[in-house]
């Protein structure tokens, strides 16, 4: 299979619910975006693949008639937090195949203030295998579902490993420090970690409210072609996806609260990666992580290769997940700061990483990015884990 190139990127930015536009609108202008970036015209997509999580069948559809309507198959994609990923997994698998040249990965959300819930309560969940195992390997007080599996991981980790708490607040202070330099964040007012442990408690003992991103509306596009496209159409395509990988959960997956949310979909995604690539972890400067709430960041690192076990603590102190470090996590200002439209969160990651690798991030620019990581997230589950290469 060849190696699919990233065309164009565009996203809006995020916003919080009930100051947003349409999706369709939202939809419309990042589209846009991404072919202006790109430098051609939507009739050239050949493809579409529109992801989002909350919304009525066909909505991609809707969302793209906006900027043409030319026939061409749209697929619509829902897989929970990670369907911007797995959107543009399915885009870059077109390419890749031969199928098509050029293909659209289009993400979206429109999302309702609170944590999140279901809208089928008259059928089975997918939820309710893990919540029950949950349950047997945990002593997981209640709570809405993303709380209470991403905060019993979190206390998992601290007793498991012996590591400070003020860990998690401390990724929170690092990721607003980033925030404050992307025009694109919702939040970008500084924070300490004091701030971060006195907010109210959502979920004990450990996670404070500003230890967890906030519902989000927004959305994002990549535009993704093979290198004759590039070439036939003028197309600068100077980013290349060098491994892509999808993972979803193996039996013995949920062993612990830590596997519950993904750590071992994570580890079998990247290390595909790893393989596809010929580059491991090390070789990336710059890495866009799913950190819905501070702790799957912190277990993250590890999953990802880019401290060994039990090691965050000591990576997060050496300052080795930002600027001077060894890597720069979430330049962005990730989930927690520039905000999280599920349906559009992936390709909102791929965009920032590729502005970084063009050398287009403005203030928050990696000097010298030449490779990318990056990772997305859905419980139910999957996990998509992506690198790039600059040309």
């Amino acid at each position: 299979m060849a190696k699919a190139r990233i065309a164009g990127v565009g996203m809006v930015k995020f916003c919080k619910p009930g100051t947003q536009e349409p999706y369709r609108l939202m939809a419309t202008k990042a589209v846009k975006a991404a072919l202006e970036d790109a430098g051609i015209d939507y009739r050239l997509v050949q493809q579409a693949y529109a992801s989002y999580v909350y919304g009525d069948s066909t909505c991609g559809q809707h969302a793209l008639y906006g900027v043409g309507m030319t026939g061409i198959p749209v697929i619509n994609v829902n897989n929970n937090c990670s369907s911007g990923s797995t959107a543009l997994f399915l885009a870059r698998q077109a390419v890749a195949c031969g199928a098509v040249d050029c293909a659209l990965a289009l993400g979206f959300e429109e999302m309702q203030p609170g944590a999140l819930g279901s809208h089928w309560d008259d059928r089975e969940s997918p939820f309710e295998p893990m919540l029950r195992r949950l349950d047997e390997v945990a002593d997981a007080p209640e709570g809405p579902l993303a709380l209470r599996m991403f905060g019993s991981a979190g206390t998992a980790y601290i007793e498991k490993y012996g590591a400070n708490p003020d860990i998690f607040a401390k990724v929170s202070v690092k990721t607003r420090s980033h925030a404050v330099r992307n025009p694109y964040s919702m939040f970008t007012k500084p924070l300490t970690v004091e701030e971060v442990m006195a907010a109210p408690t959502i979920y004990a003992p450990y996670l404070t409210r500003l230890m967890a991103c906030p519902p989000s509306c927004g959305a994002a596009a990549v535009i993704v072609c093979s290198e004759a496209f590039a070439r036939k159409h003028g197309v600068a395509a100077g980013v290349e996806i060098i491994g892509q990988a999808m993972a979803t959960d193996l039996q013995d997956s949920w062993n612990d609260p830590i596997e519950l949310i993904g750590a071992h979909m994570t580890r079998k995604a990247a290390q595909e990666v790893y393989e596809q690539a010929g580059l491991g972890p090390e070789a990336a400067q710059v890495v866009e992580l799913h950190d819905c709430f501070t702790p799957n960041e912190v277990i993250t690192y590890e999953d990802l290769g880019l401290c060994g076990e039990g090691e965050a603590e000591k990576f997060i102190a050496a300052g080795n997940n930002t600027y001077g470090g060894k890597f720069v996590v979430n330049p962005s200002g990730g989930l927690m700061s520039k905000g999280h439209p599920l349906g559009a969160t992936g390709l909102a990651q791929c965009t920032e990483l590729v502005w970084h690798l063009r050398g287009q991030a403005g203030e928050r620019q990696v000097e010298g990015a030449r490779v990318a990581l990056q990772h997305n997230l859905g419980l139910g589950g999957a996990a998509v884990v992506t690198m790039y290469r600059k040309l």
